[in-house]
């Protein structure tokens, strides 16, 4: 069951209503007392009086009251007698009939708003308020046990043709060609499922979406929904998960009674891996409420159940932990894998993304697709937002060239820190570093083009060399990955060669040249010495993390041989560095100096420099 903690927050809320309901009732008593207030009280023999004084002009009759007018615009109420009539009355009492006669005489019934506001109202109210706030206290007690019984309801939100919102159709989602062609046949399957089971097909149950972060699996679902013109179901892998036992598989249960409902539809799992983790890894037991949700959920995906057809579409960046029997045949049928976009796909991304945003004539996007390989879609939206935000900021009114390069270099490194001055000594010591990077990666042939050479600190970068493939690679040979090494120390070698002295700027390069160094010894088999084998194998327990669930499987003697591969690959790729950089000193000394001088190189002014005498 579910633990109701006292809310004092609402608790005052409600005192305060109470109070101001109770406070607008005093204000309408005391209104209708003012604007209701009943006059003197006379008797008859005083009436008499005053009409053969000649001092009443006005008597209004209502049933046994009167209301009566003076001259000098005064009132007094009186009472007459119930058996008689006024007049009659009166004369008993030895009124001039004379006097009588020229006094307006009106007679009213104790019918319409002001009887009910007068009489009426005053008495019913207080029953009135003291129903409403019991009424208010239960309902606000119904809400909380409410809740209780809703704990173990779908947290889904629903989408689809009867929202009123913009769909997302497959021409919404650049690139992924592949995917959509898998994914057309879902649709197919959802608008005209009779056509498959004529021919005995099954219709699939699940399709897996697996791809990096960013690649667009949730928004290639609510295409394949809105293309499909049918009911959306939402959810994260985490929302099915919570502390009490039983109440993710009770949710699993009402997603899939809800989307069986409005079928046919769609039921999109995000992050499935929060929940579809495999089994059996040695915690939990057979009441572990992530292991029951899972059983639900491959219960609902191939149960009984049949003769349904909602389609599960699930995303996840973790296809390796999952759990196998939730990726067999009749789950999960088909499993779609959404690359990082080529340089094609990103172009159209980009322009996708651009359509809303007011661009320069002369912006190519082609040129900023070249300059981000391995970018995902969130990635390239996030360069277009940023190039936007900086443009807006500088009051200006269209995007430019140079923009969309400085957002580029914000989403890669971060933003730019002007404020960061170097000393006269260290900006040298960057300028030289990003230089011996730059000559050695420009001299190398197997090296990737320089586009930019900056010694303005970007996040925790002190300065950067931004290199990058003409052409999107698949296949990575060995003879780059050695020309990747030199460059990475080429920044070492410049520090020791002209200062004779090295400092901290080198530690990122010298890591990353390591891990480069130990995967082409230990997983890719690029080592004489040790051969075509991969080393270090790692099986990875579901609830350790990847360093603890990793055995070697190698001995003590091969983790030498390793060692010292992985060391003879670092000094060849130094030794190579620093041979460039000794061979050509006065392109480094140009370079560096360029550096000092503008902080900022482009590619074609780099290409300058290398290119003369």
């Amino acid at each position: 069951m579910k633990i109701i903690k006292f809310n004092y927050k609402k608790f005052i809320n409600q005192i305060f209503i109470a109070l101001g309901a109770l406070f607008a009732v005093a204000l309408i008593f005391a209104y209708l007392n003012s604007a209701f207030e009943k006059p003197s009280v006379i008797t008859l023999s005083e009436l008499v009086s005053k009409i053969n004084n000649s001092e009443v002009s006005k008597i209004v009759i209502n049933n046994d009251d009167l209301v009566v007018t003076l001259k000098n615009s005064g009132q007094y109420s009186a009472k007459k007698e119930t058996e008689s009539s006024l007049t009659e009355t009166l004369k008993n009492y030895g009124v001039d009939s004379s006097k009588l006669g020229v006094i307006e005489i009106k007679v009213e019934q104790s019918v319409g708003f002001n009887f009910w506001v007068g009489t009426v109202l005053p008495l019913l109210l207080p029953f009135l308020l003291v129903g409403f706030l019991i009424w208010y206290m239960m309902r606000q007690a119904s809400r909380a046990n409410m809740g209780a019984f809703s704990f173990g309801k779908s947290q889904a939100k629903l989408s689809g043709p009867f929202d009123g919102r913009k769909k997302i159709m497959f021409s919404d989602v650049a690139g992924s060609r592949e995917a959509k062609d898998e994914l057309i046949e879902i649709v197919d399957f959802l608008k005209n499922p009779k056509k498959f089971l004529d021919m005995g097909a099954r219709i699939p149950r699940g399709v897996l979406l697996v791809g990096a972060p960013g690649t667009g699996k949730t928004l290639l679902a609510r295409a394949v929904a809105g293309e499909a013109n049918v009911p959306f179901f939402y959810i994260s892998g985490s929302e099915f998960v919570e502390m009490f036992v039983g109440v993710g598989a009770s949710r699993v249960r009402d997603l899939f009674n809800m989307a069986k409902k409005f079928a046919p539809s769609i039921v999109f799992i995000d992050e499935i891996d929060a929940v579809g983790r495999q089994r059996g890894a040695g915690l939990g037991g057979g009441h572990d409420e992530r292991e029951q949700t899972l059983n639900q959920i491959l219960v609902e995906m191939d149960g009984f159940d049949r003769d349904t057809n909602t389609i599960v579409v699930a995303a996840t960046n973790r296809p390796d932990i999952l759990d196998p029997a939730l990726l067999r045949p009749g789950r999960f049928d088909r499993r779609i894998v959404i690359d990082i976009p080529d340089i094609n796909d990103r172009e159209a991304i980009l322009k996708i993304h651009a359509l809303d945003k007011p661009l320069e004539k002369n912006v190519d996007l082609r040129r900023v697709a070249e300059r981000t390989p391995g970018f995902s879609g969130a990635d390239l939206a996030n360069v277009i937002n940023e190039a936007a935000i900086a443009t807006a900021r500088q009051n200006k009114k269209l995007v430019d060239q140079e923009t969309l390069y400085h957002s580029i270099e914000k989403v890669l490194l971060g933003p730019e820190k002007r404020s960061h001055i170097l000393s006269k000594k260290e900006k040298e010591i960057a300028a030289y570093h990003e230089a011996g990077h730059a000559l050695v990666a420009g001299v190398l042939p197997h090296s990737d083009p320089v586009h930019k050479i900056s010694i303005i600190s970007r996040g925790q970068a002190g300065g950067y060399t931004m290199k990058l493939p003409i052409e999107d690679r698949h296949l990575h040979s060995k003879s780059q990955f050695l020309a990747d090494l030199a460059v990475l120390m080429g920044g070492y070698a410049a520090e020791k060669i002209v200062f004779k002295e090295l400092t901290t700027g080198a530690a990122s390069d010298l890591k990353k040249a390591t891990d480069l160094a130990r995967s082409l010894v230990a997983e890719y088999g690029m080592s004489e010495k040790l051969g075509p084998i991969s080393l270090g194998e790692k099986d990875e327990l579901v609830f350790l993390g990847r360093e603890l669930g990793t055995h070697k499987n190698y001995s003590e003697s091969v983790a030498q041989l390793i060692d010292r591969e992985i060391k003879s690959f670092l000094l060849t790729a130094y030794n190579t560095a620093k041979k460039v950089i000794g061979e050509r000193r006065k392109k480094l000394n140009e370079i560096a100096k360029r550096l000092i001088e503008k902080e900022t190189i482009e590619r074609d002014e780099f290409a300058m420099i290398m290119s003369a005498a």
